[in-house]
């Protein structure tokens, strides 16, 4: 879609982030905020005390739209312009074949090594010396 081609009328009926997505479409950088919504102001015919009192909803209005993206010296791009290389690094790609089947029979080494004491069934005994049995004829009514 091309700003020339677009009548007064389309234009007043579209978003003003979609209207900024043409402009910065056909422009072969990114524009500072103002100036970009100034150019969309100029196209609808908006008088500056609605560019002030927008100005912020448009900002933020960018911040959302994946379209677009902010520059480090504060301009806005289309972000197609500016593609983001991820890098995804996994800790086990990271190490050396050896070190892996090192940290493999270092975990088998850690699983074998867990024991158990024989001893403990002595301690639930007094544990359980305390506990009191109610039968619920001797109860009077809910506990609260």
């Amino acid at each position: 879609m091309n700003l020339k081609e677009l009548s007064k009328e389309e234009l007043e009926n579209m978003a003003y982030d979609d209207i900024a997505f043409i402009i910065l479409n056909e422009s072969p950088k990114g524009k500072k905020i103002i100036d970009l919504f100034n150019e969309i102001a100029k196209l609808l015919d908006l008088p500056q005390n609605i560019v002030e009192e927008k100005i912020g909803d448009f900002f933020e209005m960018l911040n959302l739209d994946k379209r677009f993206t902010m520059l480090d010296d504060g301009t806005w791009d289309l972000s197609t312009r500016h593609a983001k290389n991820l890098v995804i690094e996994d800790e086990d790609d990271e190490l050396p074949l050896d070190e892996e089947d090192e940290e493999i029979e270092d975990e088998e080494e850690t699983e074998e090594e867990i024991f158990y004491d024989d001893n403990d069934d002595d301690d639930t005994d007094d544990d359980l010396k305390d506990l009191v049995v109610i039968d619920e004829e001797d109860e009077e009514g809910p506990i609260m």
